[in-house]
């Protein structure tokens, strides 16, 4: 009888499915059929077969029928249930960020903003959402004036929040996409919230400086500290007041959020915090579906949300980046990494300038992202000598997040970002509901003139960016690097370890990491001139050393913020996915 089946075979970059043919031999007394393998589908692109041979820390892992991948174990592991469950990757998407309101608190929660960018198969297209809430309608520079407010608005407290844009961001993800009921979705959240999880080790770390954080907070005490301490790794930790806000929301529905009962309770304890929350400031928000952005980088086209976000950093950074020849480099080495930094000085002083919600400014996003500007901007790099003083160009006319992507059987993919900004965000938590409030408010600039300047209903500047490659109209990788001011400059990096030097998906997120710190603000602050530079331990100590003859202020090796990645890439002809997840972080990539 003759079959047909599936084996896998190592081909750098993941495993290859190999299809068996069939294959007769004769012997003295019977037929026996023997099966010969031939290779099916076109490897990933590998182009330094040396580089990509060896694993620093472990295994790309490879699938076809799904494939999670997360910043926590438990929560990469609840969207592969999901998936196997017969969901597809919106509703992993969803349970999975559910999950992680539990088990990263420090990062995001419901009290936070989201941003997404998903493929649809059978669309064949891209879409962008925007879930990121508004200012209060009574929050304005006049108000901030009167309450002695000047200078940059305060980082915690009531005065940096913004509407939380999270929950709408479930909500429309799974009423346009998803496959299961927002119940089920939130149902493995809610119970493992009541039960307990176990503290991983990098979140234990980010844990231990709450009792402080908290002393003024004694909500934020109440919910996330026990008998005055924080959760150690190891240790056990329920959060019974995030397990009955799960449990009203799967009750009565996503409009609980923004005109129900959670909304009364957020907006008696703005009362009571002297907040200037009222019901109609969540009543009427709404999420935002968004064309995506994107401009090609050696044949891979690069996607990323429009503003209020930061994601077309990354799209200006390699519209620069691309002038010169990288793959021709060494990775990490000082003419690459002097290169990165340069483009990332010129792209974030225009970030300064610029970026801000388009409903509500002119930002002139086409010409910030366009082949000719990125040419100009370009030509203003020595390749030998380090910037001091970047201006933004002439145009015509701390913190904390969690990101996960997860892909289908059917070829579905989501890039998810979600995020209440600094660590604790404003460290308000409204009582009895376990989570905090967000402080993106703060990132508002008090200058009238400023393109993200503070005024009603607004959505202020973001760090948060979902991102993804496509080539030639077909999806090739869903990806994200969390960090704040990191992650453009984190997205810039990993694609030119994945496009340039031909690395595998776990391998490219396991590279060491600069990062530059220094640009002005769009909130109105500025550092000293150049900047500083962080560089990750893996670089060479000639590095930093070169570095600082060429003029960079290299302000100390193996420290800093260096992100935390996740990524799905496809390869299609038959179809599999091949994913990595940061060592960074305390998550991993799923896959069947």
């Amino acid at each position: 009888m003759k079959r047909r089946t599936f084996i896998l075979a190592s081909a750098g970059m993941g495993l290859i499915p190999i299809s068996c043919k069939t294959m007769t031999q004769k012997s003295d007394t019977k037929k026996v059929t023997m099966m010969k393998p031939t290779l099916q589908g076109a490897p990933a692109v590998i182009k330094n077969p040396a580089i990509t041979s060896r694993n620093q820390n472990r295994s790309t892992v490879v699938g076809r029928n799904g494939m999670t991948a997360a910043s926590q174990t438990l929560a990469a592991n609840t969207g592969y249930d999901i998936l196997k469950a017969g969901g597809n990757a919106i509703d992993a998407a969803i349970a999975m960020n559910a999950m992680n309101a539990l088990t990263e608190p420090t990062s995001c929660g419901p009290g936070g903003d989201l941003f997404a960018i998903v493929w649809i198969e059978k669309d064949k297209k891209l879409y962008g959402l925007n879930a990121s809430g508004r200012s209060p309608y009574a929050w304005n520079r006049d108000e901030a004036k009167r309450r002695g407010v000047s200078g940059n608005i305060p980082t915690y407290g009531p005065l940096a929040w913004s509407v939380p844009g999270c929950v709408s961001g479930w909500d429309a993800l799974n009423k346009r996409f998803g496959s299961m009921s927002i119940d089920r979705l939130l149902a493995p959240a809610e119970e493992a919230a009541r039960e307990g999880f176990v503290v991983a080790p990098i979140m234990g770390s980010y844990w231990r400086s709450a009792p402080a954080a908290f002393q003024d907070y004694s909500n934020a005490a109440h919910t996330f500290l026990v008998d005055g301490k924080a959760p150690q790794f190891g240790q056990v930790f329920s959060n019974p007041d995030l397990a009955n806000f799960f449990s009203i929301l799967r009750r009565d529905g996503v409009d609980a959020f923004y005109q129900g009962e959670i909304a009364e309770r957020i907006v008696q304890y703005s009362k009571e915090r002297d907040g200037l929350f009222s019901l109609k400031d969540f009543k009427d928000h709404h999420a935002d579906w968004v064309e995506p952005v994107s401009t090609n980088y050696r044949g891979y086209d690069l996607w990323e949300i429009p503003p209020n976000g930061q994601g077309i950093a990354a799209l200006q950074m390699m519209n620069i980046l691309e002038h010169f020849e990288i793959s021709a480099m060494k990775p990490n080495s000082i003419e690459h990494i002097h290169l990165f930094l340069e483009a990332k000085k010129l792209a974030f002083e225009d970030r300064s300038q610029y970026y801000a919600d388009m409903d509500r400014a002119d930002v002139p996003l086409e010409w910030l992202i366009s082949k000719e500007y990125g040419k100009q901007r370009a030509k203003l790099i020595d390749r030998n000598k380090a910037s001091v003083d970047i201006k933004p160009g002439a145009l015509d006319g701390s913190s904390d997040t969690i990101y996960l992507c997860a892909a289908d059987k059917d070829g579905n993919m989501v890039s998810l970002i979600q995020s209440i900004y600094y660590g604790w965000g404003s460290r308000e938590v409204p009582t009895g509901l376990g989570f905090c409030l967000q402080n993106r408010g703060s990132a508002f600039n008090l200058d009238p003139n400023h393109r993200n300047a503070l005024e009603p209903h607004k959505r202020p500047f973001h760090t948060i960016i979902p991102a993804f490659l496509t080539k030639d109209g077909s999806p090739k990788c869903a990806f994200g690097v969390m960090g704040g001011d990191f992650q453009p400059q984190g997205h810039a990096q990993v694609v030119m370890n994945m496009v340039d030097f031909g690395f595998s998906m776990q391998q490219a997120g396991e590279q060491p990491r600069a990062y530059h710190s220094g640009s002005s603000e769009p909130s109105g602050s500025k550092m000293e001139l150049g900047g500083k530079v962080s560089l990750e331990k893996g670089f060479d100590p000639s590095v930093a050393q070169a570095l600082k003859a060429m003029g960079h202020d290299v302000a100390s090796v193996n420290a800093g913020m260096f992100g935390g990645y996740q990524a799905i890439w496809r390869e299609d002809a038959p179809m599999r996915y091949l994913a990595g997840s940061d060592p960074r972080k305390d998550g991993c990539a799923v896959g069947y």
